[in-house]
């Protein structure tokens, strides 16, 4: 029996699914087709701009990578140090300098174009390479228990001094830098240890580009839609260094990336950290840009970067983030915290262990004095940049690597700018001083003292140092802080003051020699009371300092003491126009012939003031100052020599009777102070006062000018004996310290002039009978004729006019024709060592120990008023 099995019936589905077809099915599609089109053009187009930018930045890689990267600007040297026989100094320290100047050891790779030297067991050989600043002339220096013991020829030949290879200043770059470049192998393996561990710590291991890294930062980008992270390895860094600009954006980093790529194809990494080293910036000094591992090195630590130690590549690894907001003179406690941190990141990495961290980090900041002017002397760089543009143009300096050749010592610069520093530490006292005023408040038990300090402007100073042989400018210091005021004091005028003085006395004593029948000499008696000049409708009454007058005085005492009034009555018998025409000579050229331009009240700057001193130093000749020797190709070719100009104003013996009388104003006059201080080398000079403070001195080398006072022009209130004497003092301490000018001599005497040892009493020729004198220089045939025993005088022993006993009879005097009677100049009298002569009243008489502490007094100058100006002199 058959059975019917009833199926049921299916359903028609309302969506049947489609079966999916296989990868090559969808490849037919036609969007499919579109889209792999589009990605293969994308790819084309990406590939052609790759290549065309490889190709781009492959040809300005190549081009700067075998060129000479750093040297894009003239730069500027100071003197050669030269290596003196006996001098304390290290095998070591001469090698440091010969490296800092760009020579390399003969036994390292290295550039030797400039020169290289070789370490012996007792001294080293130093050997000039063919761009060298000298000629090729090598030498052995000799070193015996810390000293210079011999200097020879490579030839054998016996040398007395050898000068070593000048240093650089700086660059004169858009932006000034200073940069040491260094060899990789003169890196120290402890600061690429420290500079890798915190900055780039694969950097030995990856292809220039941390992608890993990259694309956290980028995500970080993205997320706080800022441009805040980096994720740069070294190669990357010096990729924006050397190639590009610092803006963030994402196409400047793709092309950091691109460049970074090319740069591990073509050079070592070893090439790539010595590019880094020498090319990162480490901060600001004063006006330059520090630039590279070894320039830092001797910017915060003052030594070679061979030397530092752990803590201190730490710290020059942790500035690189940031060398401006941790800066170590600045922010000492963010500078610290940088550091320690990368001491840990060293422990991180196995470069050291903990033991050795902790250590270092328990190690204070040892930082070399911030002192900008001790090196890099920037109002000096001023000033040599204005002349070489003005003489070149901006654009030939630019696109020229001169080399320029200066005439600073940097050894003495250090001297100047550290005396400058604790000098006019010693000014701000003395005006704080001054502007303190003391009020009592209450009554009784209840009163109280109020003490207020006025305000009013900040000192400012300048100090030019001189050769007065050669005209060379030796240290120059424009001002107390660069970086707040680049006004150059050096180069500013200002009234001269009591420093102009001299030149009074120089045309009186050259009455010797130009025919005047009226012969004036250091004995020359003048009448130092109040008086009234004129010239022309003009009226002038000058003031003695505190309104002291000293009645007759002899023109050494005078100008020792800085006596206004006698000065003008000198100026007024030799003749305004006699001391205007020497002084115009001298260089001082706004000087005009009136009766307040002996007293100093025309303008000039501090260096103008040191060039027409020369005329003092330099037996009679002036040399103009100047600050660059030559300049030179890239190469050491010359393409410029500069010589000063030279020129005769006095008589050889006039300039030495003139720097006899001023050795009286340091010895025994305005000036003693400077001897109180220490500084004992036979020198000469003359402190100045008029709104300001001044001191000029002079020794057999060295010549030196400061200045002090206030921008605004008012009054200083202050001697040149406190504030411009003390820091020349300081100076010329530390400068006859150094080997270069410690030699110095006795003014030498020329022939025609004689020595006279002279009665203080009459001023005549010294006799057994008048035990007191002292020596006077003289013009051969001006001196006394006569013994002080042949004239009436006062020839009592020293404790009998202590005393009183017995009366002295007046001096002879000689009257000279010539002067108003009102005005008497009368020659050969009583020198003025101690008080007036009997019989002639003055403002103020002084005892015995008034005389002898008077020598110590401030500065008797006073302040000029203008050649116009009527009426008295306003005392200081």
């Amino acid at each position: 029996m058959a059975i019917k099995v009833k199926l049921p019936r299916r359903k028609p589905a309302v969506a049947r699914k489609t079966r999916p077809k296989g990868w090559r099915d969808q490849l037919t599609r036609p969007w499919v087709k579109l889209a792999v089109a589009l990605f293969l053009v994308a790819c084309l187009v990406g590939f052609a701009v790759f290549a065309h930018y490889y190709l781009a930045y492959e040809k300005i890689v190549d081009q700067r990578i075998h060129g000479q990267i750093f040297a894009n600007a003239s730069r500027i040297y100071a003197r050669p140090h030269t290596v003196f026989m006996g001098e304390k100094i290290s095998r070591d320290e001469i090698a440091g300098e010969l490296r800092h100047a760009g020579y390399s050891e003969d036994d390292k790779p290295g550039d030797k174009s400039l020169g290289s030297y070789k370490l012996l067991s007792s001294g080293i050989q130093i050997n000039p390479g063919p761009e060298s600043f000298h000629s090729q002339d090598a030498a052995i220096v000799k070193l015996k228990d810390g000293e210079v013991d011999q200097i020879a020829g490579t030839d054998g030949s016996a040398l007395s001094a050898y000068e070593l290879e000048p240093l650089m200043i700086t660059s004169l770059s858009e932006q000034r830098s200073k940069r040491q470049l260094v060899r990789y192998s003169d890196i120290p393996k402890v600061l690429v240890d420290a500079v890798v561990a915190i900055e780039d710590r694969r950097f030995f291991t990856h292809g220039g580009v941390n992608y890993v890294r990259l694309a956290e930062a980028a995500w970080v980008d993205l997320r706080e839609q800022k441009h805040k992270q980096g994720a740069s390895t070294l190669t990357m860094q010096v990729a924006r260094n050397f190639f590009l600009t610092r803006e963030k954006t994402y196409r400047r980093k793709a092309v950091e990336m691109l460049i970074s790529i090319e740069l591990e194809q073509k050079l070592s990494k070893q090439q790539i950290f010595e590019l880094y080293a020498n090319g990162v910036d480490m901060g600001q000094r004063g006006s330059y840009t520090i630039s590279g591992f070894a320039e830092a090195s001797r910017a915060y630590f003052d030594k070679d970067l061979q030397s530092v130690n752990l803590p201190e590549a730490a710290l020059l690894a942790g500035l690189v983030q940031a060398p401006s907001a941790l800066s170590p003179y600045r922010h000492p406690e963010r500078a610290l915290e940088r550091r320690n941190l990368v001491l840990e990141s060293m422990v991180d990495t196995g470069a050291i262990t903990r033991d050795e961290a902790d250590k270092a980090k328990a190690t204070p900041l040892k930082l070399a004095p911030p002192n900008v002017e001790a090196s890099d002397a920037p109002y000096f760089v001023d000033l040599i940049k204005d002349g070489l543009v003005a003489k070149y143009g901006d654009r030939e300096l630019a696109e020229n690597t001169y080399r320029i050749y200066t005439t600073l010592d940097p050894d003495l610069q250090r001297a100047a700018a550290e005396a400058v520093q604790s000098g006019i530490l010693g000014v701000d006292e003395q005006v704080k001083k001054l502007r303190t005023h003391r009020k009592k408040i209450g009554k009784g038990k209840e009163a109280k003292t109020e003490v207020t300090v006025a305000p009013g402007p900040e000192a400012q100073v300048a100090l030019v140092a001189i050769d007065p042989h050669t005209g060379q400018v030796l240290a120059l210091v424009g001002g107390r802080n660069y970086g707040m005021s680049q006004l150059d004091h050096a180069v500013a005028k200002r009234p001269t003051g009591s420093v102009f003085k001299p030149f009074v006395y120089a045309a009186a004593i050259n009455t010797a020699l130009n025919g005047n029948a009226q012969v004036l000499t250091a004995s020359t008696l003048i009448d130092d009371s109040p008086g009234t000049f004129t010239y022309g409708d003009q009226i002038y009454e000058p003031r003695n300092y505190k309104d002291e007058y000293h009645g007759m005085v002899t023109a050494r005492y005078a100008l020792a003491h800085s006596l206004n009034n006698a000065t003008v009555r000198l100026a007024e018998t030799v003749g305004y126009e006699n001391v205007a025409t020497l002084a115009q000579a001298a260089g001082l050229t706004s000087v005009k012939a009136t009766p307040a331009m002996a007293l100093g009240a025309y303008d000039a700057t501090p260096l103008d003031v040191a060039g027409a001193y020369t005329i003092f130093a330099n037996n009679g000749i002036r040399i103009s100052p100047t600050l660059v020797t030559s300049v030179r190709d890239a190469k050491g070719g010359l393409v410029d020599n500069f010589v000063t100009d030279k020129s005769p104003v006095l008589d050889p013996r006039v300039a030495y009777v003139m720097t006899s009388m001023m050795e009286g104003v340091i010895n025994n006059g305005t000036a003693a102070g400077v001897r109180g201080m220490g500084f004992s080398a036979p020198a000469a000079g003359k402190t100045g006062t008029s709104h300001d403070g001044w001191f000029a001195g002079y020794t057999s080398n060295l010549l030196c000018i400061v200045w002090v006072g206030f921008d605004d022009y008012s009054d200083l209130r202050l001697s040149g004996a406190t504030t411009a004497a003390p820091i020349w003092g300081e100076f010329m301490k530390k400068a006859v310290a150094l080997p270069e000018y410690r030699s110095v001599q006795d003014f030498r005497q020329p022939d025609g002039v004689a020595d006279v040892r002279v009665d203080q009493t009459s001023g005549r020729l010294a006799a057994a009978s008048c035990p007191e004198t002292y020596t006077v220089a003289f013009i051969a045939g001006t001196e006394p004729r006569d013994t002080c025993d042949q004239v009436p005088g006062d020839h009592r022993s020293v404790f009998s006019k202590i005393l009183g006993i017995g009366s002295p009879a007046p001096p002879t005097q000689v009257v000279i024709s010539g002067p108003p009677a009102t005005n008497p100049v009368q020659p050969a009298a009583p020198p003025g060592q101690s008080a007036q002569p009997e019989g002639q009243e003055a403002k103020k008489k002084k005892g015995f120990f008034g005389k002898i502490v008077g020598i110590f007094k401030d500065d008797k100058d006073q302040q000029s008023p203008p050649p116009d100006r009527k009426g008295p002199t306003t005392p200081h």
